[in-house]
């Protein structure tokens, strides 16, 4: 029997999952891999993991794969770790740098300045983060638990799932649970359990963690991290990748 190898994201907005996922038995030969979101979707596509949490940008290319479960990570309201920080006002930017840890959030910025918006900026990757301050005109997207550190010093800052829902009315998903078709089903209904347990454990999962201050991340990971896969947020699903197909068609014409 060959091992089963499940790849998480190594973010604070994750504590939960894998917290369920070491008290859970799924199968002794199980193998937890971390690594930033789009690490996740590289492991599925190389075949170095059968179970992922993907960001959701990268779910339709993923070859032989499907979501699977009832559990994401997702916002209803505020996300507060997906956010476009600036000294200027979103509708000034000319330049938007970003940071390339997770492609759906760089999509979705894409059509919120194109439909949310209305501003055509300059697209630059952000390619360390010592440079990252106020300069007027141009605005930083980051993702993650670096947003703790960085937001309190620019005076203009944009949550995308706020955005998002301005724009459309609906939730948005960051990243879904997906596994290789013919990954067993009891191997797929105990990795569920072990979610939900995470999930039910939040105060425990933060404080065996330990990098944040328990009551903050407590509070992060309840009002603005929303952990349920429901019918609202894959509609929102389905909305995001039709608006993704439709801006990638304009960058690459014919």
């Amino acid at each position: 029997m060959t091992s089963v190898k499940i790849a998480a994201v190594s973010y604070l907005n994750t504590i939960p999952f894998i917290y369920g996922i070491a008290r859970a038995d799924i199968r002794p030969d199980a193998e937890l891999l971390l690594s930033p979101p789009s690490g996740c979707a590289d492991a599925v596509r190389d075949g170095r993991a059968d179970i992922a949490l993907v960001p959701v940008a990268e779910i339709p290319a993923l070859p032989d794969i499907e979501i699977f479960g009832n559990h994401c990570i997702g916002a209803v309201g505020s996300v507060r770790t997906v956010v476009l920080l600036s000294a200027s006002p979103v509708e000034e930017l000319r330049e938007i740098r970003l940071d390339a840890h997770s492609r759906t959030s760089v999509a979705l910025a894409r059509i919120l300045a194109a439909e949310r918006w209305g501003v055509d900026p300059v697209w630059t990757p952000l390619e360390d983060y010592v440079g990252v301050r106020p300069e007027m005109g141009v605005g930083y997207l980051l993702i993650g638990d670096k947003v703790f550190d960085f937001e309190s010093r620019f005076p203009q800052r944009y949550d995308l799932a706020d955005e998002w829902r301005a724009l459309t009315g609906l939730p948005f998903v960051f990243a879904a649970w997906v596994a290789r078709r013919g990954t067993a089903s009891g191997t797929l209904e105990q990795l569920e359990a072990a979610l939900a347990y995470g999930v039910r454990h939040i105060p425990e999962a933060v404080r065996e963690d330990g990098r944040m201050a328990h009551a903050e991340a407590v509070r992060y990971l309840t009002e603005n991290i929303d952990f349920r896969l429901d019918a609202p947020k894959r509609k929102a699903l389905e909305l995001y990748w039709e608006k993704k197909r439709r801006y990638a068609a304009r960058r690459n014409p014919g």
